[in-house]
C-alpha cells in the first residue's frame, strides 16, 4: 500500500531511494543465486522500518551470479533519477567476505569532502551497511559475495543532478538515509549544498561567497571577475548555509544575488521560496520611506508585482540610494545571526539587476575584490 505525508493542505505519495532500489535489487539476485529460480517481488525493511514490497525487474541467473533490477520511484516528489531501473550483480564466493562496487552509470569520487574516499563508487555509508546486512542475511555468515551496482542510464540522468559539483563524476549517486523518499522535503537538498560548502572548506578555503544559483555565479565571474572556486550555491536557504558557514568556520561570507531575492534577507527572512514568506515589495517600501520617498512613488510601487517593475519606477524618479540601504541593511542582518559567536565570519553582500547592474554593495567593491583575490 502507498504511504502518504501532508504538505501545506495536499496529500503527497512518498517514494524509495537510489539506496533502497540498490539494497532490494542485491537481495533478490542474492536470493536467486542459492535457489537458481527467477523471483518477482522482494521486500526490505529501510533504515526507517518502512517495509518495502518492489516489483523486480530484468533479472536474470548465471551459475553462481544473479542480476536484478528495481525501478526507482520518487514518489510524488520527481527527481532526476525516477523511474530508472537501479541493477544489482551478485556473484557467490566461499571468500565469507561481502564486497560492494560500482558499475555502469554510478558516478566515481573524484574530490574529497563527501565522506567516501577518492576514487571510490559514489554509493554512500548508509546504503552499503544496507546492501551488505541484506545479503549477508541471505547467504548466511560462512559465504562471501561480490556484489556490483549499475544503472545504465545513471551517467545521462546524472548530468541532471548536482553530482558534477560535488566531485562525483560519471554517474549517479547511491544515496538515502533513511531509504525513504519524503516529498516537498528540502532535507536532501541542503545536505548537497552543505557537502558542497564543505568541499570548499577541505580545499583551504576560508572565504566564500553564497549565491542564489547559476544567475548569482555568472554575476560574480562577469561583473566582479572573482573565480567560481569561492561560489558556493545556497538556493533558497539562506540562513541554513549561513550557519553552516559558521560551523565550518569561514572568515569572509559573501551574499551575492538579484535585489528580489536578497531583499527578503533585508527583512530577515531567511528561507527565500515565496511559499515560506515574501515581503519584497513591502520591505523596498518601507527602505524607500525611511529615506522620505514621495507617498505617490510609494502607493505605485504597491501595486507592482515584481522588483523588477518597481525598479523602473525608482530609477525614473531618481531613488537608487535605496538600494545601497537595502545592501546595508542584508549585511546587518547577516551579521545579527552570528551574534552569539566570539569570533564571528565577517559579512558582506552585493545586490544586482537582471541586466547586471550593481546595485548596491555593503563594502566598496575594490575592497571585496580583495579579499577575494589576495
Amino acid at each position: 500500500m502507498d504511504n502518504y505525508v501532508w504538505h501545506n493542505g495536499k496529500k503527497y505519495r512518498t517514494g524509495y531511494t537510489t539506496g533502497s532500489c540498490a539494497t532490494a535489487a542485491a537481495k533478490v539476485a542474492a536470493l536467486m543465486v542459492l535457489r537458481q529460480q527467477l523471483i518477482s517481488n522482494v521486500s526490505i525493511v529501510t533504515p526507517s522500518g518502512v517495509v518495502l514490497n518492489l516489483t523486480v525487474r530484468d533479472s536474470s541467473i548465471q551459475g553462481n551470479s544473479a542480476i536484478a533490477a528495481i525501478e526507482k520511484d520518487g514518489g510524488d516528489d520527481i527527481d532526476a533519477t525516477h523511474g530508472m531501473l537501479i541493477y544489482a550483480k551478485v556473484t557467490l564466493n566461499e571468500s565469507s567476505y561481502i564486497s560492494i562496487e560500482g558499475g555502469l552509470g554510478i558516478g566515481v569520487v573524484s574530490r574529497r569532502g563527501i565522506g567516501l574516499p577518492l576514487g571510490n563508487a559514489a554509493i554512500n555509508h548508509t546504503p552499503r551497511q544496507t546492501i551488505e546486512t541484506a545479503v549477508r542475511d541471505v547467504i548466511g555468515p560462512q559465504r562471501g559475495a561480490k556484489i556490483t551496482i549499475f544503472a545504465p542510464e545513471g551517467e545521462e540522468r546524472a548530468k541532471k543532478t548536482y553530482n558534477s559539483r560535488l566531485g562525483i563524476v560519471g554517474g549517479i549517486s547511491i544515496i538515502g538515509t533513511t531509504g525513504i523518499v519524503t516529498p516537498m522535503s528540502d532535507e536532501s537538498w541542503k545536505k548537497s549544498l552543505s557537502l558542497a560548502l564543505s568541499m570548499k572548506r577541505d580545499e583551504g578555503l576560508d572565504k566564500v561567497i553564497l549565491v542564489p544559483g547559476n544567475h548569482g555565479e555568472r554575476f560574480v565571474n562577469e561583473q566582479l571577475g572573482i573565480g567560481s572556486n569561492y561560489v558556493v550555491t545556497m538556493s533558497n536557504f539562506v540562513g541554513f548555509m549561513l550557519k553552516e558557514a559558521e560551523r565550518l568556520q569561514f572568515r569572509y561570507i559573501t551574499l551575492v544575488g538579484h535585489l528580489g531575492k536578497l531583499i527578503k534577507v533585508a527583512a530577515g527572512i531567511f528561507h527565500t521560496h515565496s511559499h515560506i514568506a515574501d515581503g519584497r515589495i513591502e520591505t523596498l517600501i518601507a527602505h524607500l520611506a525611511l529615506l522620505h520617498a514621495p507617498y505617490t512613488l510609494l502607493e505605485q510601487i504597491e501595486q507592482c508585482a515584481t522588483t523588477e517593475e518597481a525598479m523602473t519606477l525608482i530609477d525614473e524618479q531618481g531613488w537608487q540610494s535605496v538600494y545601497q540601504q537595502i545592501a546595508n541593511k542584508i549585511q546587518q542582518r547577516m551579521t545579527l545571526l552570528f551574534r552569539f559567536n566570539t569570533m564571528p565570519p565577517q559579512c558582506n553582500t552585493v545586490i544586482f539587476a537582471y541586466d547586471g547592474r550593481i546595485l548596491g554593495s555593503s563594502q566598496p567593491l575594490s575592497q571585496l575584490k580583495a579579499i577575494y583575490h589576495d
